[in-house]
């Protein structure tokens, strides 16, 4: 029989953990899979059960939301033998699930992985030495993605994060002094948001990039000046009609290293909606590929450069 470990938060959106745990069992007894299951009860408790998995496993299943595959992958980063990962999406807004092709339905979504699933080689971008899967960001109103209370998210889902962002909202705009290095240049300004992603999804939101492919070994990364509310509404406004390059008010890189230096105040990043804080002032963004995703076909042309 194949071998494969459930990793899940049973915190995770609204599902039943009981339930859960039952309706997996019977489809690995189907597909003929000797399962055990890892259920994580803290913060961090991913990245110590997968990192501590033996080298038999056919495939290790992360259920959870976007916070917890980050930890599967950082996990599996400080492995000597990576394992193949695969990914059901439990959290609110689930923006790599969606992305990689899931439905809401999580019966639905196992049962097409394992009967029609494709691994692929995915890349997997780093800050200094954490692993992201598709965003790395800071500045204003970041803190949205990990201050949103869980009880908010729970009762609301999606919507909890945008009430919560409204009262952001009012606060002031800041800027932070740094300098950045990215292909043969160097650039010292004040800016307001920062993206480094590998994603064409953020926040619920498609599209925003047209070119975005998860095996190129590359990443985009956004910058943006702007400190007047009206004007970052008028940005969001010309990302559904430009693309990126083309807006004035934003600078826009697509590359696979560039690093990113805080001359005054460090601010906090969010790397796939946590919290990630650090005192060193220089960040680091590098890619690599060495690892292998279990995933749908239903996105596959659109994401993969190798078909």
């Amino acid at each position: 029989m194949k071998k494969i470990a459930i990793v899940y938060n049973p915190e995770s959106g609204k599902h039943n953990n009981h339930r859960f745990i039952k309706y997996v069992s019977k489809i690995m007894d189907k597909y003929h899979y000797n399962d055990m299951y890892c259920p994580t009860q803290r913060k961090g408790d991913a990245i110590e059960i997968i990192k501590n998995l033996p080298d038999d496993l056919d495939i290790v299943l992360v259920a959870g939301g976007d916070g917890t595959l980050n930890e599967a992958i950082n996990g599996n980063c400080l492995r000597k033998n990576r394992l193949t990962l695969a990914y059901i999406p439990f959290g609110t807004v689930n923006d790599v699930g969606r992305m990689y092709g899931y439905t809401k339905n999580y019966i639905v979504d196992l049962k097409t992985l394992l009967e029609r699933g494709v691994s692929k080689k995915i890349d997997v971008c780093h800050i200094n030495k954490k692993a992201f899967i598709y965003v790395a960001c800071t500045g204003n109103y970041v803190n949205t993605a990990y201050d949103t209370p869980r009880r908010l998210k729970q009762k609301y889902g999606k919507m909890g994060y945008v009430m919560y962002a409204l009262k952001q909202i009012t606060k002031e705009i800041k800027t932070y002094d740094l300098t950045y290095r990215v292909n043969k240049k160097e650039v010292t300004g004040k800016y307001s948001f920062i993206f480094v992603t590998n994603t064409s999804r953020i926040a619920g939101f498609n599209g925003i990039y047209t070119d975005v492919k998860l095996d190129d070994k590359m990443f985009e990364v956004v910058l943006c000046k702007s400190t007047d509310k009206k004007e970052i509404l008028k940005i969001l406004y010309l990302l559904k009609t430009r693309n990126l390059e083309d807006i004035k008010e934003i600078e826009y890189y697509k590359t696979n290293n560039i690093e990113i230096e805080f001359n005054e105040e460090i601010p906090s990043w969010c790397i796939d909606g946590e919290k990630y804080e650090q005192k060193d002032k220089k960040f680091l963004f590098t890619v690599d590929d060495n690892t292998k995703m279990i995933m749908p076909k239903k996105n596959i042309d659109k994401l993969f450069e190798e078909k």
